[in-house]
């Protein structure tokens, strides 16, 4: 979702973007598939083992390798693989790497061998470039948007109480223990996103419902800004260091106020007017934080949303980055002998592209 609406900002502000990414992505974004099925067949039978490593390995190799021919102003890296990062500084243009995430082995591993040259690193919240600073340096926090539009505002919730908890129905996003709150406060949930762990839907999910709590599905946009906007309070039960937190966006926009464990960038969304923080994995301090968030004013959360939120200023941030990594690529080049950049090139390597895309800046 970030990567298909800074793609589509960016062109509708006049940018020439390639986006390359699944095939399975929306074709409108001017999509290039990350790499040819044939291809990744050759490295992706079923039945050898590290199958998915291996395609995914050599999804990145080629693209890299094409990107080396390529004439993009700048590289954009949404994804979370070390490769584009090892091997940016094999590219002829600047790489803008958006770190998304806690620092985890493989990322890590690339970032602290890749050099300075060709890689630029921004963090989606503070609290990831605090994570992030120790290991490179990082330029600068552009923090995710949305699209304001798509989250409408509702001045009044749904006449029949609920709170509401959507996402990845996985263990790290905490459902069970939204469910366990929602309990102890005494309202309904409802709770909506995609089943992607199945093991842990049925070991902490299944066991919890009751005529109480209601699964809507996974729901396209439009359908889940209305059942967002009906409840009084949205529960975030994030189980780990949460990177951002677009469904605290989300939910400010529609007029929802938040009680959310206070992890990772989450507390830099909220203010004092929007939501209320929760210890982390106490259930107890979750139903306290939305009881007391209940009683917040829906037009201050949505106010809090276009204030810090908003994907227009997202989109202002990444523009000035890409003008930045270009002038200071730039100024290397005309001040480096050919020979020497060569050189640096070989020793060096930075970043990456995947669901982030080049974009050519006009």
């Amino acid at each position: 979702m970030h990567t298909y609406l800074l793609a589509s900002q960016l062109r509708k502000r006049g940018h020439d973007v390639v986006v390359f990414a699944s095939t399975r992505s929306d074709p409108e974004l001017g999509l290039e598939a990350l790499c040819d099925q044939t291809s990744l067949d050759a490295f992706g039978r079923k039945e050898e083992e590290n199958a998915e490593f291996f395609r995914e390995h050599h999804a990145y190799l080629s693209l890299m390798n094409r990107l080396r021919l390529s004439d993009f102003d700048v590289i954009h890296n949404n994804s979370l693989h070390y490769l584009p990062v090892v091997l940016a500084d094999a590219l002829q243009m600047p790489v803008l790497t958006s770190l998304h995430t806690p620092p985890f082995a493989l990322l890590e591993s690339a970032l602290r061998i890749a050099g300075n040259g060709n890689a630029r690193f921004v963090a989606v919240s503070d609290a990831i470039m605090q994570q992030w600073s120790p290991i490179t340096p990082i330029a600068a926090t552009i923090a995710n948007g949305i699209d304001l539009s798509g989250f409408s505002f509702r001045g009044q919730p749904a006449e029949d109480p609920y709170a509401i908890w959507y996402g990845r129905i996985v263990a790290e996003k905490g459902l069970h223990l939204a469910m366990d709150a929602a309990e102890l406060l005494g309202i309904p949930l409802r709770f909506a996103g995609p089943v992607s762990d199945r093991v842990y839907f049925d070991k902490e999910i299944v066991p919890r419902l009751n005529s109480s709590t209601t699964y809507c599905g996974h729901l396209a946009h439009r359908e889940l800004a209305r059942v967002i906007g009906g409840a009084r309070v949205f529960l975030c039960t994030p189980c780990w260091q949460e990177p951002y937190g677009l469904v605290v966006a989300e939910s400010l926009a529609c007029g929802v106020p938040v009680a959310a464990f206070a992890m990772g960038g989450i507390p830099e969304i909220l203010d004092p007017l929007s939501g209320v923080l929760a210890t982390p994995g106490d259930v107890r301090s979750l139903a306290d934080a939305a009881r007391r968030a209940q009683g917040l004013a829906r037009t201050d959360c949505r106010r809090r949303a276009e204030a810090v939120c908003n994907a227009e200023v997202m989109v202002d941030g990444y523009e000035d980055a890409y003008l930045k990594a270009i002038r200071s690529h730039s100024a290397v080049d005309t001040e480096t002998p050919a020979a020497l950049m060569q050189a640096g090139i070989a020793a060096s390597l930075d970043h990456v592209v995947h669901p982030g895309g080049g974009a050519r800046s006009t």
